[in-house]
């Protein structure tokens, strides 16, 4: 059996670089929120496959009904031969997001092609080509994905021009210094200067930025936009890839606004581990592509399928949005007292709904001046001590939990107590 030192150098040697490693570890196996490396050592698992993992690794009920469905059949692609599993999956989840109305779902495969689905579907249903987006967001990593972005390094950096007809507005968030009112006059100078809305097809935000640092977009923000998309006929997208299936301790992060988007896009979690994403939107825009515009041969594969089905039963039967607020409130009350200590590196802002919880590392606590550099030791050291840790923001300080929602709390405080560790300033 090869060692993880051994395995990694194999990677380098048949991957490109540009597929990037948080850890040096090689997974063996994997249980709930535990890891074991082909060496047999032990982690707790504070990444949760970036969010994917919410209801935990191998959970019984959703590997029976993998397996059940193995049994029956693996592939057929829809648009050739449907399937039940396919077409029970887009019905719950017509009837679960907050989208006013009668709502339909097309399944895809990744986060990336939900969201370029969602633009193809918002461009056939206003006829124009124009998308707003916004700073720190993050959309994927394909071409309009990676144009919605908006972070240069790594996504963009040395890959060419992106797609027209993508604009970005500044994020408002106490982090960015950008308020509610100027984040609003920016985009007013927006329609006035380089886009009119009468092009816009879409505007698409993260309810909770991911990527960009765990960053909620204020109500007012919000209400403003479902406004402004109202007022010119534009499409609002809520990009739940990261926020959905309970993270910030409702099924869906939009439910934590007044108002409701006419497109969501859905992945990660979504089935607890197999690659599986949705759009899903108010049904008289989803129709507006032509029969044969969108699809995928391996788009809502039915073993995947099978696998979200089971995780939605589990958050019904294992109760996951009240455990999501319960792991939350416990780990933000664990940090807060980790926030003042000398012997810790400067720990500031802790924030999230949720279960979708993080906080920034910085120099000091008077200037609060990111520490990318600090940022990445506390990765390492957080992995040499027995926990896998995610790190992200605009600023390359922000450390991110997203435990799956099915750990126990001895597990929990298992790795917070593995993070202090791993906090403690170098001699």
């Amino acid at each position: 059996m090869s060692t993880n030192a051994e395995l990694l150098s194999r990677r380098n040697a048949a991957i490109p670089r540009g597929v990037a490693h948080t850890t040096p570890i090689a997974a063996e196996r994997a249980l709930n929120a535990e890891i074991w490396d082909i060496e047999g050592r032990r982690y707790v698992d504070f990444a949760g496959g970036i969010a994917v993992l919410n209801t935990g690794h191998r959970h019984p009920k959703v590997i029976r009904a993998v397996q059940d469905q193995i049994d029956r059949f693996t592939h057929t692609c829809f648009q050739v031969v449907l399937y039940e599993p396919y077409v029970e999956l887009a019905e719950r989840l017509n009837a679960i997001v907050p989208i006013e109305g009668p709502a339909k779902t097309i399944l895809l495969s990744t986060g990336a092609e939900a969201t370029e689905n969602a633009i193809k579907i918002a461009r056939a249903a206003t006829n124009r080509s124009g998308v707003i987006a916004f700073t720190g967001g993050f959309h994927g990593r394909t071409i309009v994905a990676s144009a919605m972005t908006g972070k240069v390094v790594p996504y963009k950096l040395g890959l060419g021009p992106t797609v027209p007809d993508v604009w970005h507005v500044p994020f408002p968030s106490a982090a960015s210094g950008v308020s509610v009112e100027e984040a609003l006059r920016y985009l007013d100078f927006l329609f006035k200067a380089d886009v009119a809305p009468s092009r816009v097809a879409a505007i698409i935000i993260e309810p909770v930025q991911g990527e960009g640092g765990f960053h909620q977009a204020p109500v007012d923000m919000m209400v403003a936009l479902r406004r402004i998309c109202d007022t010119h006929g534009i499409v609002l997208i809520a990009d739940e890839v990261q926020t959905g299936y309970g993270r910030t301790g409702k099924m869906f992060a939009m439910e934590h606004y007044p108002v409701t988007p006419d497109l969501m896009t859905i992945a990660k979690s979504l089935a607890g581990g197999f690659p599986l994403s949705a759009v899903t939107g108010r049904a008289a825009i989803m129709d507006a592509a032509d029969p044969g515009g969108l699809g995928g041969t391996y788009a809502g594969n039915p073993v995947a399928c099978a696998a979200a089905l089971a995780v939605l039963d589990v958050f019904e039967e294992e109760k996951l949005l009240e455990r999501a607020n319960s792991i939350g409130e416990r780990l933000t009350k664990r940090l807060a007292t980790l926030e003042g200590r000398n012997d810790l590196v400067p720990v500031q802002a802790i924030r999230g709904p949720g279960a979708m919880v993080a906080f920034d590392i910085v120099k000091d606590r008077t200037s609060g001046e990111p520490d990318a550099e600090a940022t990445k030791r506390v990765v390492q050291r957080a992995w040499q001590g027995g926990l896998v840790l995610l790190s992200c923001g605009v600023n390359a300080n922000t450390i991110r939990i997203l435990v799956p929602l099915t750990a126990s709390d001895a597990i929990v405080d298992e790795g917070l107590d593995r993070l202090e560790a791993a906090l403690v300033r170098e001699a």
